[in-house]
């Protein structure tokens, strides 16, 4: 009986030392780790402190994180003034078309004007990030677009600059004014019963009634072609306009400017009389386009006067 007793204790107390073994060891590794990460930590902090010293790169991955960041932001606000500076474009673009249209300059075709915006087959992979490579990529299409629309809108400009001082020289030498004050008949043009020579015939103008002496003014500017008497038409006067336009002006009494001179429109060029085949005093003018004699009253502006051109 007592033998049993003896065995029974030296089994626990064996038991006993086995749990004291095994906690003494965890707490020796729980210390460990501790220690270690304390000492890891340290490190950490120092190595941060000092500018990446060791070469972990921490700083580095949350300055690239803080870079990559910014360069988001700017890229998303350059993408915003890009596509403000577009809008501009484009309404400089609708501008430019009602000023073609004012310089008789058929509109920019819409097609040609979107010609510029790049699609998916021209997108690059920048090897960053999906939202980085997304700005980059609408960023470099807007400003493409920017481009060719600037460059199309500059080369129309100079086109309706040139189309304008094309139209400006082209205006300054059409007929526009009527040559002398005084009373004409709006039917005065084409096929009329000669009241002289008594049978109908085609009246290559119209006839202006006014006293004799009465100022004739240059229609448009030009260059005097001839002076002199011309049969029927009596003391006669023409001015080459150029843009294949000439003006007869005839029955003068006085001519006061010579052959080959420059004359601008609104300038003192005769005045009326009664010469050559007339019946009474009056101004026979016409106007020839390709040397086809056109209705005159077709080129007057009525509300512009000589008048108005010399003030």
């Amino acid at each position: 009986m007592y033998m049993r007793k003896t065995k029974l204790y030296k089994f626990s107390a064996k038991s006993l030392t086995f749990h004291e073994v095994r906690w003494a060891r965890t707490r020796l590794m729980i210390t460990g780790l501790l220690i270690g990460g304390a000492v890891l930590w340290s490190l950490i902090d120092i190595n941060q402190h000092y500018g990446d010293v060791l070469g972990l790169g921490f700083i580095q991955q949350t300055a690239l994180v803080n870079e990559n960041r910014v360069l988001q932001n700017q890229l998303q606000f350059l993408t915003h003034q890009l596509n403000g500076i577009q809008k501009q474009l484009n309404l400089l673009g609708d501008k430019g078309n009602e000023m073609r249209l004012l310089a008789d300059l058929p509109k920019l075709d819409e097609d040609l004007r979107k010609a510029g915006t790049g699609g998916i087959e021209s997108r690059i992979d920048f090897t960053s990030s999906i939202s980085v490579n997304s700005l980059l990529n609408n960023l470099r299409s807007t400003t493409d677009q920017a481009e060719h629309e600037l460059r199309l809108q500059t080369s129309s400009y100079e086109e309706i600059e040139g189309a304008y001082e094309k139209n400006k020289v082209r205006f300054s030498h059409l007929p526009a004014i009527k040559p002398m004050d005084g009373f004409y008949n709006k039917n005065g043009f084409g096929m009329r019963f000669h009241p002289i020579l008594h049978f109908y015939r085609l009246h290559e103008g119209i006839d202006i009634d006014n006293e004799v002496g009465t100022p004739i003014y240059a229609s448009a500017e030009g260059t005097i072609d001839f002076t002199g008497h011309q049969g029927g038409y009596g003391l006669t006067l023409e001015i080459n306009h150029g843009f294949s336009l000439k003006t007869r002006y005839g029955h003068l009494s006085k001519i006061l400017v010579h052959e080959g001179q420059r004359v601008k429109r609104g300038e003192l060029v005769a005045f009326s009389g009664n010469s050559g085949l007339s019946s009474a005093p009056h101004l026979h003018y016409e106007v020839r386009l390709n040397g086809v004699a056109q209705n005159p009253i077709d080129y007057f502006f009525d509300d512009v006067h000589a008048s108005d051109i010399q003030n």
